[in-house]
């Protein structure tokens, strides 16, 4: 199942090589909403993983960004104690163009989406409009 979530990237770490074979980096952004009249600001710590640990390169402290990412749970054992542990692993991040929005808000579709008033809606055509592209 695939989020998405909008926020000010706050944090990136560097990339951490776990195994000789798998390597992980984290990033935090700041997603800030008005719930209730009240202000309340989260911090959401993501992971990428593997070739996706460069997607937070091209971006940097402060901008607005989309991140898309996938919930994964595991359960750990060790020493007879188990440990449950949730990840957010990011797969693709976008920076947040004006007029265009994206974020979880927990109303179970997974993604909500403001509307985009950059782009014309069909209804806004001119009446002589003559859409004859074959896709």
């Amino acid at each position: 199942m695939s989020f998405e979530i909008t926020g000010k990237l706050v944090a990136k770490y560097d990339t951490v090589q776990r195994t000789g074979t798998f390597k992980t980096r984290e990033f935090v952004i700041e997603k800030t909403e008005d719930i209730g009249g009240r202000s309340i600001t989260n911090y959401i710590k993501f992971q990428s993983v593997q070739d996706r640990v460069s997607i937070v390169d091209r971006f940097n402290i402060g901008d607005e960004v989309k991140v898309s990412f996938n919930i994964k749970g595991s359960r750990w054992e060790k020493e007879g104690r188990v440990n449950y542990i949730t990840n957010l692993d990011a797969w693709r991040l976008e920076q947040v163009q004006f007029g265009t929005s994206g974020s979880s808000s927990g109303s179970g579709s997974g993604t909500d989406r403001m509307p985009d008033y950059s782009a014309p809606s069909p209804s806004s055509a001119p009446p002589d409009f003559v859409d004859d592209l074959p896709f």
